[in-house]
């Protein structure tokens, strides 16, 4: 009696203490939240909440104009799929993020490593090359308008000093989107090219010295070593660079406005045109979906290949 008497005690106090743990994990876990409340109010008020509503419109035929919305379910995601003006969208997104992005890791690599081996003169240079990422899109896009002016454009000026024969750059659908590539990969190479520099000064000294000595020529050593221990910020700079390519819009709309022929209008440029030309709301809101569930496919595409291919310390 007196065993069982005290086994029920101990059973007993063990499920106060355990009830007293539970109740303080939550009386910390309210006191966290409470703190951290003024800080997720404006997300929830003016991201989450804004982005709940878009799905919701993306279900909707409202025109932004009429008090009455009514649901249509799937109907707007139905319409864009069976449309050819959506599929060529999508390919003009899908050239211009291939262009814009590539190229811009690729020159600010090699910007980098140039810089990197020079002995004079790298803050000025770092100064000329990052200035353009500082300046805004609108102001650069305007200025290369200019430039791409077919008759007195400074571009086709040169390229007839050449032997070359101008082009109409941004009023042809041949050239226009390389015009749009060509001002976006212009104005990101020194943005890429600071963050090459600072991975390539944190690559060891030593690994490459003693590949040096074991006979690796200056290719090999890059390939091997320098390429790898840069990888991860590689792997960054392609997320971010592929993101910006997706919501693209300023160098757009003061270049080209998507044309001509629709030849540069990409998802964003797209989405545009549909909520504040058409007053096509509900669909403009599909439109926003597709483009986040993209970019989120896209990310988690280039995070599962990181795993593979990017060398972490």
């Amino acid at each position: 009696m007196k065993k069982s008497y005290y086994n029920n005690r101990k059973k007993k106090a063990r499920q106060n203490r355990t009830k007293g743990k539970g109740a303080r994990r939550f009386k910390e876990s309210m006191t966290g939240f409470l703190f951290l409340l003024p800080a997720l109010l404006p997300l929830l008020v003016f991201w989450v909440g804004p982005v709940l509503y878009s799905l919701w419109l993306s279900f909707t035929d409202w025109d932004m104009m009429s008090p009455e919305i009514h649901f249509v379910g799937l109907s707007n995601y139905k319409s864009l799929i069976g449309q050819s003006d959506f599929m060529a969208v999508l390919q003009n997104t899908l050239v211009f993020a291939l262009g814009s992005v590539i190229p811009t890791i690729l020159l600010g690599l090699l910007a980098a490593l140039a810089l990197s081996s020079a002995k004079k003169g790298t803050r000025i240079y770092r100064m000329v090359m990052f200035a353009p990422y500082i300046t805004p899109m609108v102001a650069v896009s305007i200025v290369w308008s200019w430039i791409f002016e077919p008759r007195v454009g400074i571009l086709n000026y040169v390229l007839s000093f050449l032997g070359i024969h101008g082009l109409k750059w941004i009023q042809s659908r041949n050239t226009a989107m390389l015009s749009v590539i060509i001002v976006t990969v212009w104005k990101q190479i020194g943005w890429t090219l600071l963050f090459y520099l600072e991975a390539l000064q944190k690559v060891p000294g030593n690994l490459l010295e003693a590949a040096a000595i074991d006979g690796a020529g200056k290719v090999k050593r890059f390939l091997k070593i320098t390429l790898p221990m840069i990888s991860p910020t590689t792997f960054f700079l392609l997320i971010i660079t592929t993101i910006n390519s997706l919501q693209a819009y300023d160098q757009i709309q003061v270049l080209t406005q998507g044309g001509p022929a629709g030849s540069t209008r990409t998802l964003l440029y797209y989405y545009y045109q549909e909520a504040f030309e058409s007053f096509h709301t509900g669909k403009a809101s599909a439109v926003a979906v597709i483009l986040v569930l993209i970019t989120v496919i896209l990310s988690l595409a280039e995070t599962k290949v990181s795993r593979k291919y990017i060398y972490y310390e």
